[in-house]
């Protein structure tokens, strides 16, 4: 994977939990539709209302034909809607970044 989509989120910290199986639901969602995912990271200790998600793409219009196929995916609406009502997100911000070759999946030793 070339590009990883760094998504901050600023969570209501009083909905953890909801924001979890939110989270959880992207488990399905994401590969389905074309997109790596990494991981989904949420608050253990210090801040209480930052969130991350990140998810890696071969490039931009693989990044781009999997946001066309998440506006078309039932459970995908279905997921965004559930955050929409419960006001679990209070905001997002997107990053692409790219890895550094030789800096990433190195084995301890």
């Amino acid at each position: 994977m070339k590009l990883t989509c760094f998504i901050r989120y600023q969570i209501d910290p009083f909905q953890k939990d909801a924001f979890k199986t939110y989270a959880e639901n992207w488990g399905r969602i994401i590969p389905r539709c074309g997109g790596h995912l990494v991981g989904y990271f949420l608050p253990y200790e210090g801040t209480n209302d930052v969130a991350w998600g990140l998810i890696a793409f071969d490039s931009l219009a693989a990044y781009e034909a999997y946001r066309a196929r998440l506006r078309t995916d039932p459970e995908a609406r279905e997921n965004f809607e559930m955050a929409q009502s419960r006001k679990l997100i209070l905001r997002e911000e997107r990053n692409f970044v790219e890895i550094v070759d030789g800096t990433f999946g190195i084995p301890p030793g």
